[in-house]
């Protein structure tokens, strides 16, 4: 606002001592106020605003927009700016299919253009170095977006770090393998996009996290379900492996599965048979094709599975003989699964829960190993048949391979790893608590549910009676997350104290409920039953 003329007539001096704090307010409303925060990152300048105690940019570039000629290639650096950017508002999500009730966005729309990343930060000088969280989003790699109240930041912030939440390619957009893809890239590589688009986010954080108060020394990933699986796809990679110094993993992982090992030659002729089935005869028309149109007829059943493939770049070699070679990142690792991944209904698919159906499910799914099956997992009984069911239905989502990647980080690298086992179920939604009539409250802890617990994100989800104990869960976990990315280790005064896992008969889990405590992993020797079963399957 200009200074006022001391030769100024007094009834206009006195008209303007009225006006300036309105027009104060009118600048402070279009986000020109020189109280919003502003960072100077190596593409320009990023102004944001300031949520009480923080300072938190949304939307902030982390590559170019992939589209047109960009589509299906290897994220580019972002263009420089001049001026300031303003980072005030989250981006479009990426193209995806409305897949999870549970989702809840905050983004500005849908767009090929989503590759932006979100920062909360404390309100601290660049000097102060703090930890950083990087944190990728959960949703089979097909839905899900950095906007999610969910895995919001300000809480992790609010303890001390810098935490990010990071958008990337979905579905065909990020997994497409095609010949054509591979001859015009310098790495002769297609595919994977995905994952390019995270390990553009690390480098992104590496260069310019050091501006907002973080340390790129200090960079902990974190994620669940596909987020999870993509944090042990980034230690794996030669190329984010340096990039940073803790992982933490909410159920699933890339190196028990035939995940990540389909070759690219394999991978280019299913793409060729997915643009055969999509009309589009070569990658000029592929391009073509609108975004809405592609994410639509993503869909459809006929069409051949993408996913992550040994694309000779990303991944040399699949990531599970990357982590039996201990070729991976040597960080400290933190991570575990849910006492309710998987359904009894899922198993079963459909039959009602009798022994006989049961035992008929897993010889066709086990042939002659049905009863080795059934020795861990027993059922003689309609209650102990969806007992086994669910349990085994788990530990085939995701159980077994979160497992895996502790027990193989665990034997071939030198740092410690922290094993959870995630128990305490959901309340009664706020809906059911308003009926006058009894309701059963759930009794396992269902996939996804750990997650606004771990980031001290209840009040965010509005759908749940959140109780005491739900609050205790959350401040008892979000503590040893926060510990873990600050130090490498979740221990803490006040907490139980978590010892690592250390593969053998007596290996510790921390059980996570509403009396956490460290117990034994009762599960180790089903989990060896099943890693023996895939091994011999794989031969």
């Amino acid at each position: 606002l200009p200074t006022p003329d001391p030769n100024m007539p007094k009834h206009l001096l006195y008209s303007l001592a009225l006006l300036t704090p309105l027009m104060m307010s009118a600048a402070s409303a279009d986000g020109t106020s020189s109280d919003s925060p502003t960072v100077q990152t190596s593409n320009g300048v990023v102004e944001g605003v300031l949520e009480d105690d923080l300072r938190v940019f949304k939307g902030i570039p982390f590559a170019q927009p992939p589209v047109g000629k960009l589509r299906w290639r290897e994220p580019q650096p972002p263009k420089n700016w001049r001026g300031k950017r303003q980072a005030k508002k989250f981006a479009a999500k990426c193209m995806q299919r409305a897949l999870f009730s549970d989702m809840v966005f905050r983004s500005n729309g849908m767009s090929e253009d989503c590759l932006y990343l979100n920062v909360w930060a404390p309100a601290t000088g660049a000097s102060e170095r703090l930890p950083v969280l990087v944190y990728f989003y959960g949703g089979g790699f097909r839905a899900g977006d950095g906007s999610e109240p969910r895995y919001d930041g300000a809480n992790m912030a609010r303890k001390g770090i810098v935490a990010l939440t990071v958008n990337y390619r979905l579905d065909v957009f990020g997994m497409l393998a095609h010949p054509e893809l591979t001859k015009e890239s310098p790495h002769r590589a297609s595919g994977n996009y995905t994952l390019l688009d995270q390990h553009a986010a690390l480098k992104w954080v590496q260069q310019n996290i050091a501006a907002f108060g973080g340390d790129p020394k200090r960079v902990t990933i974190a994620g669940e379900s596909a987020g999870s699986a993509a944090v042990s796809a980034q230690m794996a990679s030669p190329l984010s492996r340096d990039l940073i110094a803790g992982a933490i993993g909410e159920s699933g992982a890339l190196v028990a599965s035939r995940r990540g090992s389909t070759t690219l030659a394999e991978a280019e002729q299913n793409g060729l048979k997915y643009a055969e089935g999509l009309g589009a005869t070569s990658l000029k028309q592929l391009r073509a094709m609108p975004a809405e149109k592609l994410i639509e007829l993503a869909g459809r059943e006929d069409l051949p599975p993408l996913d992550m493939i040994v694309d000779g770049h990303f991944f040399p070699k699949p990531p599970g003989e990357i982590f039996a070679a201990g070729e991976q990142a040597a960080v400290p690792l933190l991570a575990g699964s849910n006492s309710e991944e998987g359904s009894w209904e899922q198993l079963l698919a459909g039959k009602e829960p009798t022994p006989e159906n049961y035992l008929a499910r897993i010889k066709e799914l086990y042939g002659e190993r049905a009863e080795e099956i059934a020795s861990f997992y027993p059922a003689s009984s309609a209650d102990q048949v969806k007992q086994s069911a669910r349990e085994l239905a788990s530990d085939r989502f995701l159980g077994y391979s979160t497992w895996k990647w502790v027990d193989l980080h665990g034997q071939t690298s030198d740092r410690p790893v922290y094993y959870y086992f995630y128990a305490h179920p959901r309340p009664i939604t706020r809906a059911q608590a308003a009926r006058e009539q009894p309701v059963v409250a759930p009794t396992g802890a269902v996939h996804s549910a750990e997650i606004e617990y771990a980031m001290g994100n209840l009040a965010t989800n509005e759908v749940f009676a959140w109780t005491e104990d739900d609050y205790k869960v959350s401040r008892v976990m979000q503590e040893y997350f926060a510990n873990f990315i600050k130090t490498g280790d979740p221990n803490g005064a006040d907490l139980p104290k978590w010892m690592p896992y250390n593969g053998d008969t007596l290996s510790p889990r921390m059980i996570l409920d509403a009396n956490p405590r460290l117990g034994l992993d009762t599960r180790r020797e089903r989990y060896r039953l099943l890693d023996w079963i895939e091994s011999a399957e794989k031969k």
